[in-house]
């Protein structure tokens, strides 16, 4: 790339899904992403991409998934099998503390909270127009999952022109499997780069 790799005021990170149901002891889904985030560190490395943004005076995004009620999608035509288990679950439950941000993952003064999505955070949500009328082109992902809202929301913004980054052990997956297709199968096909956070916060600007 020419210039610097990350201008602060062209780039976004966007934090995907950081709720309690994801990476908070109690979770509901926690205990199935906790091997692959515990092994990688994800969450101290979300934490530690998310601050460098800041003091960078990079802008955090934050793209975050519907929260759940009863009946979601009792009239859906064509609800998927993932769907329909999140259903039954109630993953991120609206009003419940499971649907709540992680503590560690607080909007600031700045943050922009795009509006919610079901897989892909640029589908039928606001956060193409949030980027654009933020001058922002290129985009970092960090959050959950790597290989099911990451990968959406990742490819979907290679399509509509940005430059995409993923973090690969800023995320986390059910398996290492997922973890293994998501960054080195399919990320390729998509990303213009996949690096771990060492390598991206030497690459931001500094403070």
């Amino acid at each position: 790339m020419d210039g610097p790799a990350y201008p602060r005021d062209r780039t976004g990170v966007l934090l995907v899904d950081p709720y309690n149901d994801f990476i908070s002891d109690g979770g509901k889904v926690q205990p199935r992403a906790k091997a692959v985030m515990d092994a990688v560190g994800t969450v101290a490395h979300m934490r530690a991409v998310v601050d460098a943004a800041r003091a960078a005076g990079i802008r955090v995004f934050y793209v975050p998934h519907h929260r759940s009620r009863p009946g979601d999608f009792t009239t859906w035509k064509y609800p998927t099998p993932y769907q329909q288990g999140a259903a039954r679950v109630q993953v991120f439950a609206e009003g419940e503390w499971g649907g709540e941000w992680h503590p560690d993952f607080q909007p600031r003064d700045g943050d922009i909270v795009a509006s919610h999505h079901w897989s892909s955070g640029f589908a039928g949500t606001d956060l193409d127009v949030q980027l654009r009328q933020h001058g922002i082109d290129r985009i970092v992902l960090v959050g959950l999952l790597a290989n099911t809202c990451i990968e959406a929301t990742g490819r979907y913004g290679m399509e509509l022109g940005y430059h995409v980054t993923l973090v690969r052990d800023a995320t986390a997956a059910y398996s290492e499997e997922a973890m293994r297709c998501a960054h080195d199968i399919n990320g390729p096909t998509y990303a213009h780069a996949i690096v771990d956070t060492a390598t991206l916060l030497a690459a931001f600007p500094r403070p």
